[in-house]
């Protein structure tokens, strides 16, 4: 009884979960390259990492390409360019440390870049720029 109940509810929001995924997770994600790029938000006092670095395009890619999933724009192919990302941060500087993500401090990399990869799939939910164009286009 209770499955008949939930499947039809579930089914109606689950595209509005997927956006709100998307838009917390991007806006998370973002703070870890304005971090490194501005230093903001910052514990103590520290220099912003060169641009022409790992670190420095790396901090473009998660503040700018953060931006926009947050805003659900060009969703797909961002998030699958952030995904590949993730994977390189997590076996470049991770995965060197350590078997286990809890151990080697790379569960966010690994999570961010699951994230990533459903939403390359699965697209940005309907409260994205991507979903009003979409719904533009059909428009007469």
């Amino acid at each position: 009884m209770a499955r008949r109940l939930i499947g039809p509810v579930a089914a109606r929001w689950a595209p509005y979960l997927r956006s709100l995924l998307r838009i917390d997770a991007a806006f998370l994600f973002m703070a870890h390259g304005t971090q490194k790029l501005f230093t903001v938000p910052a514990g103590q006092p520290r220099d912003p990492v060169p641009l022409a670095s790992l670190q420095g395009l790396a901090g473009v890619l998660e503040t700018f390409g953060g931006l926009l999933l947050l805003v659900g724009l060009f969703t797909r192919p961002v998030a699958l360019l952030l995904a590949g990302e993730m994977a390189v941060a997590y076996f470049l500087r991770h995965a060197p440390r350590g078997f286990w993500p809890i151990l080697n401090q790379g569960e966010l990399a690994a999570l961010f870049c699951f994230v990533w990869l459903y939403l390359a799939g699965a697209g940005a939910g309907p409260w994205s720029l991507d979903a009003r164009w979409r719904r533009a286009d059909r428009t007469p």
